[in-house]
Order: structure tokens, then sequence, then C-alpha cells
């Protein structure tokens, strides 16, 4: 099999994962959508590019991350999303009441990009710090910092103690 046949194959099954990472990422539904479409097209279109011995699935997040900043710089804006409710979903597991899931929603939207990335790779997709610096390409302990101050943030936001 030949590595285009092997990230064909392998995209299928990473599918709901890079969706909830397009969401973290991107807030809003419509463009967490955009998101995964640009992502998946550029994938195939590189699959020449991955090797066998790399993980799959960092190397799509890598395109997403990177496609998502490049998006952000498209945009020319700062990063200003305002999550519609259906966003929420995304946001904690079926045990939290819609309203909950919107406000954490919001207060995900709200963190800066940065922050975002490593809320959405560590605590989200559940990667360990080292994978997470790794992708991101920063030592663990700028992982660890920007981690820290996102729990800070979304706490203080969401008036929680947890």
């Amino acid at each position: 099999m030949n590595s285009s046949d092997a990230v064909r194959e392998g995209l299928i099954p990473l599918l709901p994962r890079l969706r909830r990472l397009a969401r973290a990422l991107a807030g809003q539904v419509a463009d967490a959508d955009d998101l995964v479409q640009i992502v998946l097209e550029r994938a195939l279109a590189r699959a020449a590019q991955w090797r066998p011995d790399a993980a799959l699935d960092k190397w799509v997040f890598a395109i997403a991350r990177n496609a998502w900043r490049d998006e952000l710089r498209a945009r020319g804006r700062a990063q200003h999303l305002f999550a519609p409710e259906e966003a929420g979903e995304m946001a904690a597991d079926g045990t939290a009441q819609p309203a909950q899931r919107l406000e954490l929603a919001l207060a995900l939207a709200a963190l800066p990009p940065d922050h975002r990335e490593v809320v959405a790779l560590v605590l989200v997709e559940g990667m360990s710090y080292g994978e997470a610096a790794e992708l991101l390409e920063v030592p663990v302990g700028t992982v660890t910092s920007r981690l820290a101050r996102a729990r800070a943030s979304l706490q203080a936001q969401l008036g929680k103690d947890a």
C-alpha cells in the first residue's frame, strides 16, 4: 500500500477527532466544517509527504493547526468568535445542560488562539504535554504555562473553582 492509500484509509477513523479539534480551534460550527474540508483536501493532496513511520493523527492535526492560522491571517482580524448555541455541543460531555455547554463554548472562544490550541490538543484530544509541544513546535514548559493560563481564564470566566 502506498502512502496515498494509507492516508486515505487513515483519515476516515480520524474524522471525529479532527472535527472536535476544528470546533475547538474555530469556535463556530460553520468555520469548523470549512476547516475540516480544507484539512482533508490538503492531506489528500500532500499524502506523498506523510512518512509511514510518523503518526498520521499528529500530521493531520498539524495541517489543521496551520490551516486555521492561515485562515486567521487571511481574515486580517483578531480572533473574536462568538459561538452559536449549537457550538456548545462540542464543549463538554452529555452530562452538562445546554446552557452550561454554551457558556463553556463561549469561554473557550474567548481564549487567545494559542491557549485554545493547547486546550484542544491536551484536554479535548487527550495528547500528552510532550505530544502537544512537539505538534506546536514549542517547549513543553510553554504548553504547561499556556494550559495553566487557559484554565485560569476559563475558571475566571465561568466563575468556578474547579
